[in-house]
């Protein structure tokens, strides 16, 4: 099977001198459920930033469905921007605008002119729209403004409207960073089944480990901008986690010892 996402020898360096990235390089092919852990700084956001260049990379290449992302300029990097859903920390919805209209915006890549700038959307569209905010729990809240909506639904609106892009590849940057444990196992539950169900590639970036231990078909573990880990949860032992985040396991998994402390850091 051809690889959705394949990373050859990435670099990137920042402007400051620092090596975000360094010599990284996997594939991932579809229906993957992916976890990228690591401590703050270890290059997780860079890496998701990279695969639809939101950030240019300083070396190597990243391959997306076959195309040299880098090399992708105006309509050709827009077409390919399509297959990829984003899901942010927090959230990125436009407040003023309803629960429905939020969805539909994952449609807008595939409008152009008047239809893109009145967000005239076909009647097909709105339906799809109506049908994944009924398999959110969320269809009685489509009229809503998102601003009215609690962090969990917020969140779910935004994997609504990712999945109405109809992508190949989810991008999930920290998504339940900003909940509480309730919602933040509801929002994991429903990005693993849904991604499952549309055989989509799924890449979260987590700062809990305990999440992605429990979630993840495999598990990406950066250190420093490198790869020090892949594979399937399982083989991830005490060693490797130290190897990764300099400290236990045990001061790593939530409510265990030093996690208050590990998260803030994550968080900083």
């Amino acid at each position: 099977m051809e690889p959705i996402l394949k990373f050859d020898n990435v670099s990137k360096q920042y402007p400051n001198g620092v090596h975000a990235l360094e010599g990284v390089s996997f594939t991932v092919t579809e229906g993957e459920f992916i976890s990228v852990i690591g401590p703050s700084g270890s290059g997780k956001s860079t890496l998701l930033r990279a695969i639809n260049r939101l950030i240019p990379i300083s070396g190597g290449t990243v391959w997306l469905d076959g195309h040299a992302v880098s090399c992708q300029r105006g309509a050709a990097l827009r077409q390919l921007r399509r297959k990829v859903g984003m899901i942010f920390q927090n959230y990125n919805l436009v407040y003023s605008l309803s629960v429905l209209q939020n969805v539909l915006h994952g449609r807008l890549g595939y409008m152009g002119g008047i239809k893109g700038v009145f967000g005239l959307y076909s009647e097909e569209d709105k339906q799809e729209a109506m049908d994944l905010l009924e398999e959110l729990w969320l269809e009685s809240f489509a009229y809503n403004r998102a601003s009215d909506l609690s962090g969990g639904q917020k969140q779910r609106v935004g994997i609504a409207r990712a999945i109405m892009q109809q992508p190949k590849l989810l991008l999930c940057d920290e998504p339940i960073a900003s909940l509480d444990p309730s919602s933040a196992k509801t929002i994991m539950d429903l990005l693993r089944d849904m991604a499952r169900r549309r055989n989509i590639a799924c890449i979260v970036n987590l700062h809990q480990l305990d999440v992605a231990l429990n979630y993840s078909s495999r598990i990406i573990g950066l250190s420093k901008g490198q790869v020090v880990f892949d594979g399937p949860p399982e083989l991830l032992d005490d060693g490797t986690i130290e190897r990764i985040y300099g400290t236990s396991r045990e001061n790593l998994m939530m409510g265990g010892r030093g996690s208050d402390q590990a998260y803030s850091a994550d968080c900083a």
